[in-house]
């Protein structure tokens, strides 16, 4: 996911919109089988083995994993997911930038294929720039809140483990406090464009995230 996230970096340096749009795509996708996988894992695992034969024959190159719709619908009606679905739901915005990325992919429209030439004037780059920047941190912030939703423990900073490593005794609720970046992303893009999210998430987790 960051070799996608650099390469998107690199191309719209180049000026090539476009092509930026077709990675964010493939951006969306990794970001759906990252928590289709997670789901799936903590749905099917049992006591007595940590090993769920479907994500291990994915992981092995013997089986491949049930296409984007599939996913995204086994995503929707989790009921782990549900009151994180209730509010994405609200508008349109995932799937308009769907559709977005599929018209980009598929020169659906021919300002499309113009927006990939850096060498033309274009007076309204700046205004599908913004537009981007948009559907990037829109993206970004579904799964955000999805792993959070799932596996909150995995935005844990470092300082109860370094003191076990150390041998000495962790401050009291340490395992609760969140890394310093993760605060700091949901500070600077959840809370600021998606606050009934950021109000859902620190509502119901143990992790210690500031409001």
């Amino acid at each position: 996911m960051k070799g996608t996230i650099d390469s998107i970096s690199d191309t719209l340096r180049k000026g090539r919109i476009n092509d930026s749009y077709t990675l964010l795509r493939k951006y969306y996708d990794l970001t759906i089988i990252n928590v289709y996988t997670n789901l799936y894992l903590l749905d099917n695992i049992n006591s007595g083995s940590f090993i769920v034969t479907k994500i291990e024959n994915w992981k092995n190159g013997t089986e491949k994993l049930p296409e984007y719709r599939v996913m995204s619908k086994y995503i929707k009606e989790s009921s782990q997911l549900e009151r994180i679905n209730d509010l994405l739901k609200r508008d349109e915005r995932y799937k308009q930038i769907r559709n977005r990325c599929n018209d980009h992919t598929h020169y659906n429209f021919y300002r499309h294929l113009l927006l990939n030439d850096n060498e033309i004037y274009n007076p309204n780059r700046l205004k599908y720039l913004n537009g981007f920047s948009q559907d990037i941190q829109a993206i970004f912030i579904q799964h955000f809140a999805y792993i959070f939703s799932l596996k909150d423990y995995y935005m844990m900073s470092s300082d109860y483990i370094d003191s076990l490593e150390m041998g000495l005794k962790p401050e009291e609720d340490s395992q609760y406090w969140v890394a310093n970046f993760v605060q700091e992303v949901f500070d600077k893009v959840v809370k600021c464009k998606r606050y009934d999210i950021a109000k859902e998430l620190k509502e119901n987790t143990y992790m210690q995230l500031e409001l």
